[in-house]
């Protein structure tokens, strides 16, 4: 049961909102922006003009933001670059790729491997392990 509720929770992690930023100039971005994304399939855009922004919502298994804003800069739009927006942008990018690098690498099943360390700490010998030799350990 718990296997199915984290696949199910590692679909659900790949659900995005986010919020494409734009330049002030050239003006009127925001409605041909948000017109070019409406087009495309699996993807929810809506303009907001009064920010100069794209609110998009997409699955992650279908879209990135780096693919996104890399496509509408081919179109000829100009995003915006001030460095608060370059930050959260890197941000962004760096977190959708982990993401979708952990979604393709494997599940490791936990009791397998726990059972490996298991026999070879049972293999190891406890106890007092003092090299010390005893005549030197009651030298007074």
């Amino acid at each position: 049961m718990k296997r199915v509720a984290a696949k199910l929770s590692r679909r659900l992690d790949t659900q995005k909102k986010r919020e494409i930023l734009f330049s002030r100039f050239p003006p009127g971005q925001v409605p041909e922006a948000a017109d070019l994304l409406t087009g495309l399939e699996n993807l929810d855009a809506v303009p907001e003009t009064e920010k100069r922004a794209v609110a998009v919502a997409y699955d992650l298994t279908d879209y990135t933001y780096r693919g996104l804003e890399e496509g509408l800069v081919d179109q000829g739009f100009h995003l915006d670059n001030t460095l608060m927006s370059k930050l959260m942008r890197a941000l962004i990018y760096y977190v959708e790729e982990t993401q979708l690098h952990n979604l393709e690498a494997p599940e490791r099943p936990l009791k397998s491997s726990s059972k490996a360390y298991a026999q070879a700490w049972e293999r190891h010998p406890h106890g007092d392990h003092d090299e010390t030799p005893p005549e030197w350990r009651e030298y007074k």
